[in-house]
């Protein structure tokens, strides 16, 4: 692998090999897999924080379809990189964070759902030794023609970004009138198959309480999560962020007072925290980004659908480890996943609207 420094609007992108940066004053360990660390192959990913590493969330392509106000409100900019991790680099690559304890993997985009090998992709990883968990978040482009594939393949669980119940809405926000045949092809997955199905919402002030209470109308008597997640600012929308930021106390407040109760999260969960009511099925999420301690239980790595690990879904810069998946090589992978553990930030920086290099959340699947 080598060495390889250079500057993007400030943050330094890096491909560790002999030299080590500097973050925040303090120059870590050399990146890389030291020969006497080979009793260290199946140790578990555990950061200087003492948080062990359970959840890989792998973006297989940064291409979306829609055009979603807060993330591309202009569409995808550009030609769709021909250089996605391929169906082998990504089977070395899960078998690789398996062995060091992963046991969920988030399959990501932009879309995912437009690779067309996403079917092979899904089946690939369930048949990993040591994953337990196979999920993907989509936005339900479509949702119904691959029902069938997906549930056959092994996907264990589905997030759909839907952030309106009303079709006007969801209209302006994602420039697809799509959201009829999507509610209808939800309902369609819970009644033939047995992925978990979860939806995710952006908190937006403008749409937040008419949201809340169709959601929670919603899940009256359908087994989903309604989640919704704090508007993050990235450098892209910042006049939109401004705007339109709500804080997750108006939902958490408005369902504390009509009897909905928190539940703790597993091992290997994502950021929600999920509440419930005795008088209904499903739950509502929230996603509280901002909040104190949000960071305190990260349990994720991120990997870029190009092969670059991101430790922070705000850092500020990247790791190369592409060489290891085309050479199929399991041990210099897990060691250099070891070898980040001491450098993982311990906090993103939002409240000082520093987002690093994620200029837009669809690099990365958010």
């Amino acid at each position: 692998m080598s060495d390889t420094n250079f500057e993007i609007d400030n943050a330094q992108w890096y491909s560790p090999t002999s030299a080590s940066p500097i973050i925040d004053g303090y120059r870590p360990m050399m990146i890389g897999a030291p020969a006497d660390q080979a009793d260290e192959s199946y140790r578990p990913l555990t950061d200087g924080f003492a948080r062990r590493l359970t959840y890989l969330r792998l973006s297989i392509t940064d291409f979306c379809n829609f055009r979603c106000e807060y993330c591309l409100p202009n569409g995808y900019q550009g030609k769709r990189p021909d250089d996605e991790l391929s169906v082998s680099e990504i089977a070395t690559l899960v078998r690789g964070f398996a062995q060091v304890g992963t046991k969920k993997v988030r399959i990501t985009g932009g879309e995912p759902s437009i690779r067309r090998d996403v079917v092979e992709i899904i089946k690939t990883i369930k048949q990993t030794k040591g994953i337990e968990t196979v999920a993907m978040t989509s936005n339900g482009y479509k949702l119904g023609k691959h029902l069938a594939s997906w549930q056959a393949a092994g996907l264990d669980q589905l997030n759909i970004s839907m952030d309106s119940f009303d079709a006007a809405t969801f209209y302006k926000m994602t420039g697809f009138n799509t959201l009829p045949q999507l509610l209808a092809d939800m309902d369609t997955l819970l009644a033939t198959t047995d992925i978990k199905l979860k939806i995710n919402s952006i908190l937006m002030a403008e749409t937040a309480f008419e949201n809340l209470v169709q959601a929670i109308d919603y899940v009256k008597d359908r087994a989903v999560t309604y989640r919704f997640i704090e508007f993050m600012q990235t450098s892209d929308n910042s006049d939109l962020f401004f705007a339109q930021h709500a804080q997750s106390d108006i939902i958490i407040d408005y369902l504390l007072e009509h009897g909905w109760q928190p539940h703790q999260r597993g091992s290997a969960d994502g950021p929600a925290v999920e509440y419930s009511h005795p008088n209904y099925v499903g739950r509502i999420g929230m996603i509280a980004p901002y909040a104190a301690h949000f960071c305190d239980t990260c349990n994720r790595l991120r990997v870029s659908s190009q092969g670059k690990v991101h430790l922070c879904l705000f850092d500020q810069g990247n790791y190369d480890i592409r060489q290891h998946l085309q050479q199929n090589d399991i041990a210099g992978l897990v060691g250099t996943l070891h070898s980040f553990m001491p450098i993982k930030p311990e906090h993103h920086h939002l409240h000082d609207s520093n987002s690093g290099i994620m200029h837009n959340l669809s690099i990365i699947g958010g």
